[in-house]
Parts: structure tokens; sequence; C-alpha cells
């Protein structure tokens, strides 16, 4: 490590409103190196970074941060300007949010190298076209023109890290760029962060709580808790030799398996699928579009059944068709062959009881519990909100103490007394956790057979996606519920799935046992995804 560190912060603090969130870090970055800022939603690692060059708008900040021997702290915004996108860039966290959506991905980085590197329209153009194809992206020319909608996510990521190179930063700050990325292309992202970083010779403080992830890219590591910095070090050391207890936890936070493995019996299964094929209408080009319309086949001939008590992991990346098979499954889309709930096909339950009834057996969990729980609505009124439709013979109080009852059985009280306190709140006064577990309880309200779990604990921590899973687990030995696990993370399918089918591009490639299927996979797709995942 350089003796005279690129980037020195020291005594670092920040406050809203007067109210302390980060309390005296400190911290250095030598020139060239990898830091790994980690720690759980809440901890003050964004805070901490994006503070740095006062981009957190409202924070009070105090402390010192040495750049180049300036202090980035006590400069003014016009000189700041200066730093921000020049000698420090950021990637941020959700390319498709960063970007401007009315702006094509060349406009937004030949904006840079204009206006930090001097250059001309036509050296810009230029310009986009070497920094695209630096990242990998394929026909950069071509993807140059196109817009933040028209590329996928990990083209959107790669768009955003040309944006941040183009000024040629000394110090990168990459505020979870994997996050929202497939397993495979978050292998990708970092590959290509490492070879950037290293052809450019530039510092990269990395944000994330994806532990896998900072062992992989990372030369140094740094874990906050409740804005505080608790311990720091190579990265060996402190995953061989954690000395606070709070790293200690976020190391054993790795999902484990806690699921009854015997064979399953003879019982029909409570959903099954046969040749099931799912397509969308897709314009054709040229004249030919003018007079009929194609077919995008996302789902191709599928067959699969989930027994009773027993968890089906789908599993594969997106775009790959398992989205698109929960929502056939939950009744939510058109589809060619047979799936049967329970015995029953969703095509067969025409009459609006018969729907009804069927709906009562499968339900669901989705993958944001922030956007899929109502903010208008009380935690009663949302836990409750299945009876109303199913029970409705049923009076209120009843209806009260069964909500309360599941509140206790998902973990958010002791007591159906301390359940009642939490009825009138709204999901906005909960954390991640506590609203997945609320999503959970709305699941459970109308005694379904079947949940379809899609993609429950990508959002959360790794210590609450631990918590979440357990609680499935004790879900299904209590009540004999079925999965269907939708996710693209093998480490969940390993630690709850029975069985399991491999999707990639709408076809099944490889199924059986879960843990024979992940311990030995037969497919190159499936090596890949379990190769990335290690």
């Amino acid at each position: 490590m350089s003796a005279a560190p690129l980037l020195d912060v020291r005594q670092l603090r920040v406050a809203f409103g007067g109210k302390p969130v980060v309390h005296g870090m400190d911290f250095s970055i030598a020139p060239g190196e990898k830091l790994a800022l980690v720690g759980e939603s809440g901890s003050g690692k964004t805070v901490s970074a994006l503070s740095l060059l006062r981009l957190v708008v409202n924070a009070e900040v105090s402390g010192s941060a040495m750049l180049g021997g300036r202090d980035l702290l006590a400069l003014s915004e016009r000189e700041l300007r200066g730093v921000r996108g020049d000698e420090v860039a950021v990637i941020f966290q959700e390319p498709m949010t960063a970007l401007n959506p009315l702006y094509t991905v060349g406009n937004q980085i030949a904006e840079v190298l204009q206006l930090k590197r001097g250059l001309s329209a036509a050296q810009a153009r230029a310009g986009v076209v070497e920094l695209l194809a630096s990242t990998g992206i394929p026909e950069p020319e071509r993807r140059a023109g196109a817009y933040p909608h028209q590329l996928s996510g990990g083209q959107r990521q790669r768009a955003m890290i040309a944006m941040a190179l183009a000024s040629q930063p000394k110090l990168l700050i990459a505020d979870e760029p994997t996050t929202a990325l497939d397993v495979s292309l978050r292998g990708q992202i970092l590959d290509l962060l490492s070879d950037l970083q290293r052809q450019h010779g530039m510092a990269v403080l990395m944000i994330t709580h994806d532990l896998n992830l900072v062992r992989r890219f990372a030369d140094r590591v740094a874990v906050m808790e409740s804005g505080q910095l608790v311990e720091q070090g190579t990265v060996a050391t402190v995953f061989e030799h954690p000395q606070h207890a709070y790293t200690r936890k976020l190391l054993a936070s790795k999902p484990e398996r806690a699921v009854d493995d015997t064979p399953a019996g003879d019982e029909a299964p409570v959903m099954r699928a046969e040749g099931l094929r799912v397509s969308y209408p897709v314009p054709l080009p040229g004249l030919r579009g003018w007079f009929r319309r194609g077919r995008f086949v996302a789902v191709q001939g599928a067959d699969l059944s989930v027994p009773p008590g027993r968890t089906l992991g789908v599993v594969g990346e997106s775009g790959s068709g398992k989205s698109t098979l929960a929502l056939a499954a939950l009744g939510l889309l058109p589809f060619e062959g047979r799936l049967a709930v329970a015995g029953t096909g969703w095509d067969e339950a025409r009459r609006a009881k018969a729907l009804r009834a069927l709906r009562q057996r499968v339900q669901v969990v989705f993958q944001d519990p922030f956007s899929s729980l109502s903010p208008r609505l009380t935690i009663e009124q949302i836990v409750g909100e299945g009876l109303h439709v199913h029970r409705p013979d049923i009076t209120p109080a009843q209806r009260r103490e069964r909500v309360c009852a599941l509140l206790v059985e998902v973990g958010l009280a002791d007591t159906p007394d301390a359940a009642s306190v939490l009825l009138p709140r709204y999901p906005h006064e909960f954390s991640g956790g506590q609203r997945q577990r609320l999503a959970i309880a709305r699941a459970l309200i109308v005694e379904p057979q079947l949940l379809v779990l899609d993609e429950p604990t990508s959002a959360l921590d790794v210590t609450v996606q631990k918590q979440v899973l357990g609680l499935l687990q004790r879900l299904q030995r209590d009540r004999g519920l079925s999965y269907l696990l939708i996710t693209h993370d093998v480490d969940v399918i390993r630690a709850m799935a029975h069985e399991v089918i491999v999707m990639k591009d709408g076809a099944i490639v490889e199924r059986g046992p879960a843990l024979d299927v992940l311990g030995t996979p037969q497919h190159p797709y499936t090596q890949l995804l379990v190769q990335a995942a290690a």
C-alpha cells in the first residue's frame, strides 16, 4: 500500500436535522486499491460515501476527506463540480433510474466527454463507441443510439460504468453495482470492474452487502453497523478471523438447509403442468407487421409438478421464463397445455365462484415487499383483505383475531395483544424484513395449499434473508405448505428446494433433486450458474 493515501477520511460525521447517522468514521484508500464498505441497509455506508461529494440532500457533514491535498468537505459547490465526475466518479445502484430516459446512452456519455475532457462533438462520438466497447457491450455503435429502456440490466450497468470512466477518474465509488443483476451477470460486471481498475490504475470504493462479492473483488474491507465503523482490514484477515460480533454475524448469515428431505409420497401433486406453453404477441418488422403479429414464446412445453409439503425451485437468469411460469401458475396469463392446482385446471374454473375457490388454494409472495403492499392501507386491512373475499361470513372481531394470530405466527409479535398494537400501522413504518413477513401473513390468511415465492429474499440483507428463509421453512413444516420458488439465487435454492428445474430461454434444460443438480450439474448452463455463485 502507498504511504500517501489517495483519499484519507477522518472523523466523518453525518446528521439529518441534528440527528447523527454516521458517527466519526476514519478510513483511507490507497491509489489503485479496492476497498469494500460493507453493512446492512441503514448502516450508513451509502450516506457516508455520497456525503464525501455532498450528494446527499439536507445532510449535515463534518470532519475531513483529503483528496490530492484538498479537503472535499471544505470545498465550495463550484469547486466540487470540478471534482465530481472528474477526479471522483460514481456508479449508482439502479442504472434505470440513474440514466436519463429522454436521451440515448451515447448522448449521456458524450456529454461527460465534452464537459470534462473538452472533446469536440465528433471526438466525443468516437470516444463513446470506444468506451462502450471497453465495457464489453456488443455492437457498441448501435447501442450508443439506444435509450436506457432498450438495454438489458447488464447492458445498462455497463453503460453506467462507461459514463463513470469517461473522465478517467482517480477514484470510482460503486454503490451496490450488481444488486439488480443475475448471478452470472454479477460475475461479469465484477470481472469488468477489476480489468478496468487495473488498466486505468484507479481506486475503487465499493458499497455492498454481498459478502461473496467482497471476497471475490476487494483488497480490504470496512464493516459498518448503525453508522459506526466496527472493523476493517484485509479481506483475508477479516473473513478468516473476524473480531467484531457484527462481522461474525454477517459471515454466518449464509442460508441454511432445514427442510424435510424424506422422499415424497404417492399423494396427488398440489400443482401439475403438462406441455405448458406461454407466448406473447410481438410486432413483425417491415410490411408484414401491418397485417399480422408474430409470437414470442416465453415458456416452451414445460412439464412439472409440486407435491404436498415440498418445494420446487425454478432457477434461471432474467429472461429465462421463470417469472412467466409463476404468473401462469397463478392463473394470471393465458397459456396452452394443462396447468392444474389441486386437480382443477385454470381453464376449467370459468365461473366466478370456482375461480375464487381456486385462487384461495394458491397465493403469492412478491419480490419487493414495499411495492407489493398498499401504502394507503393499514396492516389490519392488508392482512385481513383475503378474509373479506374468501370468508365473508366471519365477524370483524373474528377477522381481527385471526390477523393477530397470524402476525404472531410469522414472528412480528410475541402475543396477540402485542400484535393488536401493530394493526393500525402502515407498511412504511416497518423494516424490509418485517414487510416481507407481512406479505407472507397476507398470503397465509386464506390458508392456501401452494405459495408462489417470486424472488422472496432478493431485496433483503443477508441476515434478514436468513431469517425469512427460516420462517418459510418452519411454516412449511408446521402447515404442510407447498412452494413454487422462483429465484436466481443458487444459495436460496440449495437451502429451500427439494426438486429444482433450470430454465434458459423459456425451456427447462435440467431437472432433478436440488442437491444432486447443484452438486453435480450436467448442463453447461447449470454449471455456469453454480460456478458463478461459488
